[in-house]
Order: structure tokens, then C-alpha cells, then sequence
């Protein structure tokens, strides 16, 4: 990366009207997004277009989390989760988001549609924690056996509670 951005402890909470759009080929590049998306992001649309959705990635989200998302949508289902998000001047904002799998005339998955609005304080409370230990068993584990290790993690509170991650994360 040419230009690392340096995370901050600044945080932008998204307003109850809010609705970050964007859409993605099939491999994660943005081919739209929403005037609320580029607010957020700090990018402009120019930067977006075409860039991995990854470029607002968060450095505390655990790479478990997205492997369960882009497992699941590249398996033609959606997929809700909640999202630490990092916008271009470091600061971080949190999302609950819907991630769909769009389809072609044929049926077949052509690109993902992901809206996402303002999260639940207590369902951000929840998985604050979590992910902070996912993250910490992914770090500690090292990069061959991150995911893996992260997921047991997630795995093991989900069979806890009865649940799958989407059921967790729409109860929370």
C-alpha cells in the first residue's frame, strides 16, 4: 500500500436516515456507491470506482468475520453482519450491514449489493468484544492459522447459543 492510513479514535456515527449503498463485481470492486457511502468513506467517487471494497476495511476487524460473509454470498445467500469501517482520514464508523448476491437474467451471481445503515448501540457492545478476542486469536495464531482460529472462536459461541452468525447478529 502506497499510502497507509494510520487509524484514529475518531468516530463518525451514521445518522437513523442513513443508508450507505454500494455494489461490486464478483471479485469485491466497487462499481457503485452512494453519496452517503462517499460521505462516510471519505473517498471520492473517482477513488471508489474500482477499488477493492476492502479499501475501508478496519485493521480490529478479524478476517474470520469477512470469510463467513464472502462465504456466504458467494454461495448465492445474503448476509447480515456488524462492520467496523475506516474511512480515508483514519476515523472508524460502525455499519450493520446486508450483503446480497445480485443476479443475471440467467440466475447466476453477477456482483454483491451491500446496504448498510446506523448499528444498534448494543449489538456494536457485543460484537466490540467478540471480534476483540477473534482478532487477538488471529494476531496470536499467526497468518497460515488466523482464520481458522478466529472462527473456532466464533463457532464455538454460536453453538453456545443455539445460533447461526445471522441469527446472533439480528438478535443482538
Amino acid at each position: 500500500m502506497k499510502n497507509p492510513i494510520t487509524p484514529t479514535s475518531v468516530e463518525k456515527v451514521m445518522r437513523e436516515t442513513d443508508f450507505i449503498v454500494s455494489k461490486t463485481d464478483l471479485k469485491g470492486r466497487i462499481t457503485y456507491g452512494n453519496r452517503i457511502f462517499i460521505e462516510f468513506s471519505g473517498y471520492s467517487e473517482q477513488e471508489l470506482l474500482g477499488a477493492q471494497h476492502n479499501i475501508i476495511r478496519h485493521p480490529e476487524m478479524p478476517r474470520a468475520v469477512f470469510k463467513l460473509l464472502w462465504d456466504s454470498i458467494q454461495a448465492g445467500r445474503e448476509c447480515n453482519a456488524f462492520v467496523k469501517n475506516m474511512a480515508r482520514d483514519g476515523s472508524y464508523y460502525w455499519v450493520f450491514t446486508n450483503v446480497t448476491p445480485s443476479l443475471d437474467r440467467d440466475g447466476k451471481v453477477s456482483g454483491y449489493f451491500s446496504v448498510r445503515r446506523k448499528p444498534k448501540a448494543s449489538g456494536v457492545k457485543t460484537v466490540t468484544g467478540l471480534y476483540r478476542a477473534m482478532l487477538a486469536a488471529e494476531q496470536q495464531a499467526g497468518a497460515r492459522d488466523a482464520i481458522t482460529t478466529s472462527t473456532k472462536i466464533l463457532a464455538d459461541l454460536l453453538a453456545e447459543k443455539g445460533m447461526c452468525y445471522d441469527e446472533l447478529v439480528l438478535a443482538i
